[in-house]
């Protein structure tokens, strides 16, 4: 897998973009009741309030930004690489993901000489690169677009400029050749209205919005074989 920033060669393949977390591992691995845990417990240490307090901030930035370093750095001049290391750096991702032999089937099904596999995530590397090892999957991406901590501002999904980075590191040809699968409603909605195929993964323990992100809407990354076949190589199945 290699890292972002220089653009990668453009070909006539489409680019797949992959949310990691709450996507490729299910949110029943309890990964984000974890990071809930450390990111308030960060609120109330750094910030000095009280853990209600804390709550309803972290809330208000995932709410405003889609993801909580951005509102930590604009409004309280954290150092998002601090807080990297202090949350999602200090996950004990290993007592929580495992293997995942489907998922790595289903990425192999995908017919490579149509379809280049990137991940997307707002993530840092460092995250992005510890949960598709533990997943075993690390190598059947040829690239990831990350929200890079060390640059000041910040930028991440659902900013333009992100899917911009995306499209760019990526090489891809242009919006129309570029499908995106998220669990998230407001990365989904940007890029729907961008002119992506984004796929909004709303699992069965999650609330399905009254108005859809997007026009395709899965429970389980495997109905991707059902919603774009072509993309599959049957003998892979």
């Amino acid at each position: 897998m290699i890292p972002s920033g220089n653009p990668a060669s453009p070909d006539s393949r489409i680019v797949f973009f992959f949310d990691i977390d709450n996507c490729l591992y299910s949110r029943a691995c309890n990964v984000q009741e974890e990071m809930t845990k450390l990111i308030r417990q960060f609120f109330i240490t750094h910030l000095s309030l009280t853990p209600s307090e804390a709550r309803i901030l972290h809330q208000k930035y995932h709410r405003e930004y889609g993801f909580t370093i951005d509102g930590l750095s604009r409004h309280h001049n954290i150092t998002p690489l601090v807080f990297n290391q202090e949350v999602d750096d200090a996950l004990p991702l290993e007592k929580l993901i495992t293997p995942d032999p489907q998922l790595r089937k289903l990425l192999l099904a995908i017919d490579k000489t149509k379809v280049k596999l990137w991940l997307f995530t707002n993530a840092y590397i460092t995250h992005a690169k510890r949960v598709v090892k533990l997943l075993q999957v690390e190598d059947l991406f040829e690239g990831i677009t990350y929200c890079d901590y060390a640059c000041h501002p910040l930028v991440g999904k659902p900013s333009s400029e992100m899917y911009e980075k995306a499209e760019r590191e990526a090489g891809a040809l242009g919006t129309e050749g570029c499908y995106f699968v998220d669990d998230s409603y407001l990365n989904c909605k940007q890029a729907s209205e961008r002119g992506w195929k984004a796929i909004h993964l709303i699992e069965p323990m999650a609330h399905a919005p009254q108005t859809p992100a997007s026009p395709y809407t899965i429970q389980n990354l495997e109905e991707l074989r059902s919603l774009f076949p072509s993309l599959f190589n049957a003998a892979l199945g």
